[in-house]
């Protein structure tokens, strides 16, 4: 992962609902070269990133360190969860050409670990996991030193699906589990938590690094976090993220309470406590926040 030194050191103080947000939310601005590139490069290339998909409260940081998490089988999701930014409707044809033209974002960037994502398409048979196999080709191809992480939809539970993306042998293979099961209908209504939960197992059961993230702040009761993170490690989780819920739009559910980061803290040393192998927590943090520097601290 390319870091392009320190960031300047002015700082955002981002609005929620109309107010300012608690004191410990600082976001790091940046006007590098380094931004700069990744933004026309994402642009000439005709590409997508989750980046500013889903209105990633660290972009201008991870932008600025040379990196970005790209957003595969387009733009538009098949799904309508209550939390997510990204744009939601009916899906272009899949672009076969998406794989190629990632691969020379991050032969051009020099990456030395990418995050490749996609929109779910319960539209496509395989739910566009041959595309997410296809990408890692085409990098490994391309950039033999770069290690790949992905992160994948559940595929409405195909195992053949899943498959064809463990087949490649990813260096991650993530799957968020996002919420408690409770919330599951308010949340995530086309999602089904077990569901996710035997996609992480069978992905750990093939031999995989697996990883998850949750997001907090949603209604979630505390033993229900932990329940979910016994349910994580049983099913063989290696890596973890915590990060708090941050409403995109007056259209998302709203925000029901802001962990403090001592709290981030204590259900970072319980996770570590359980077995899990590394674990990003605090209230910025996203599934594919310095992924690199997640799955090097596993190692």
């Amino acid at each position: 992962m390319i870091d392009s030194g320190p960031l300047r050191p002015s700082i955002s103080h981002p609005r929620q609902e109309g107010r300012r947000l608690p004191p410990w939310f600082k976001i790091r601005l940046s006007g590098s070269v380094k931004l700069a590139e990744v933004r026309r490069l994402v642009r000439t290339l005709g590409l997508h990133t989750v980046c500013d998909s889903a209105a990633c409260p660290n972009r201008t940081e991870c932008w600025s360190r040379g990196t970005a998490t790209f957003l595969i089988l387009g733009n538009a999701c098949t799904r309508n969860c209550g939390f997510c930014n990204v744009p939601k409707g009916r899906p272009q044809d899949t672009d076969r050409g998406e794989p190629e033209r990632v691969a020379r974002a991050v032969k051009a960037l020099q990456l030395d670990y990418a995050v490749i994502t996609s929109v779910t398409r319960d539209d496509l048979e395989d739910g566009g996991a041959f595309l997410f196999a296809e990408t890692i080709r085409s990098i490994r191809a391309s950039m033999p030193r770069c290690l790949v992480e992905v992160l994948i939809p559940d595929f409405l539970g195909s195992r053949d699906a899943l498959q064809a993306v463990i087949n490649e042998r990813p260096d991650v293979l993530n799957h968020n589990i996002e919420t408690v099961p409770s919330l599951y209908a308010r949340v995530r209504p086309q999602a089904d938590y077990f569901r996710s939960i035997h996609l992480i197992a069978h992905a750990h059961e093939c031999g995989m690094t697996t990883k998850s993230g949750l997001m907090v702040g949603l209604g979630e009761e505390k033993d229900e976090l932990i329940a979910v993170l016994h349910d994580l490690r049983a099913a063989g989780c290696d890596l973890l993220t915590i990060g708090q819920y941050l409403r995109p739009g007056t259209q998302h559910l709203q925000v029901q309470k802001y962990y403090h980061p001592d709290e981030f803290e204590e259900m970072k040393q319980e996770a570590l406590c359980m077995g899990f192998r590394a674990v990003f927590a605090g209230p910025l943090i996203r599934s594919s926040y310095r992924a690199g520097d997640c799955a090097a601290a596993a190692r």
